[in-house]
């Protein structure tokens, strides 16, 4: 690997660990490093490949941001977490899209196994999600009024932390 991509192999995990550490301490993932990260991402692509780079970067990104669009309309995702993952497909860029998010998607369901393992998630949502989908004669509104609120912090994961895993595996593939 050449200098270059161990800067910005440094520079992108020292932001992707600012941000994971703050969503794990706050649920919440600041603006003006999610939005700031895409614009710097984006802006350094303009400058090092001139337009092309950049509208690759740019496609990179809504596609990264669409494939948390459904979840985040359905609640399950949070705002900061389309914007992290719009942020880090500027930065792979099209070429590494797809593996950023499989590596994504895959870190998230084995971070979301261990937290539910050691304890630190409620699992009560999937369970629910899961026997309404499957079991017909479930009392789905009974059921759904016994669940915890969605803002309770163990019913949200944070996201941003497989996401930044998925990142790091997009710019270490070949």
């Amino acid at each position: 690997m050449s200098v270059e991509r161990y800067l910005l192999l440094a520079t992108v995990a020292v932001w992707a660990a600012g941000l994971s550490w703050k969503d794990c301490r706050t649920r919440r993932l600041p603006n003006l490093w999610t939005v700031g990260g895409a614009a710097a991402a984006l802006v350094f692509r303009l400058g090092y490949g001139g337009l092309p780079c950049l509208l690759d970067g740019f496609a990179a990104a809504a596609v990264s941001g669409v494939f948390l669009l459904l979840p985040f309309l359905m609640r399950g995702a949070g705002g900061g977490d389309v914007k992290m993952l719009f942020a880090a497909g500027a930065i792979v860029g099209w070429a590494r899209v797809f593996h950023l998010l499989w590596a994504t998607s895959l870190a998230g369901v084995v971070f979301g196994a261990v937290l539910l393992a050691v304890g630190a998630l409620d699992g009560a949502r999937l369970a629910y999600g899961l026997r309404c989908l499957f079991d017909w004669r479930f009392d789905r509104k009974a059921a759904a009024a016994a669940l915890p609120p969605k803002d309770d912090a163990r019913a949200r994961i944070p996201f941003s932390v497989p996401i930044a895993v998925g990142l790091i595996a997009a710019l270490l593939g070949k």
